[in-house]
């Protein structure tokens, strides 16, 4: 085999340009963590905001359940869509669905130790 079909061959085992071998959830969470709390300078996946995730990779839906760090928190009816807005931008998704819950109430406790240590809290 010379060495135009061996690159031709790399080639075609290759992901399309653009394209990616990461699961739907993964490409999601990547988004979120693009995402920061307007008051703590820590993206919303590490600080603990986000409860559950589930995506379809089939229907390219993501359905988020995510908190705040309070409730009376003034941002409490923008930032649902500013998530939304995040997680449309990912390949592969056709519908993002953001619920917001304040049960059970966020706590430092949720925060990732990346977070933690971001914040000095280690």
């Amino acid at each position: 085999m010379n060495t135009f079909d061996w690159l031709k061959r790399l080639e075609a085992a290759q992901p399309a340009r653009g394209a990616t071998t990461e699961r739907l959830e993964e490409r999601a969470i990547d988004a979120l963590r693009t995402v920061f709390d307007p008051e703590i300078p820590v993206n919303i996946y590490d600080l603990g905001l986000v409860y559950g995730l589930d995506a379809d990779e089939t229907e390219g839906r993501v359905d988020i359940r995510m908190t705040l760090t309070a409730p009376g928190c003034p941002v409490a009816q923008t930032f649902p869509a500013t998530v939304a807005d995040a997680v449309y931008l990912v390949s592969g998704v056709n519908d993002v669905h953001v619920e917001l819950v304040w049960d059970p109430p966020w706590s430092r406790e949720r925060m990732s130790d990346a977070a933690r240590l971001q914040l000095g809290m280690l």
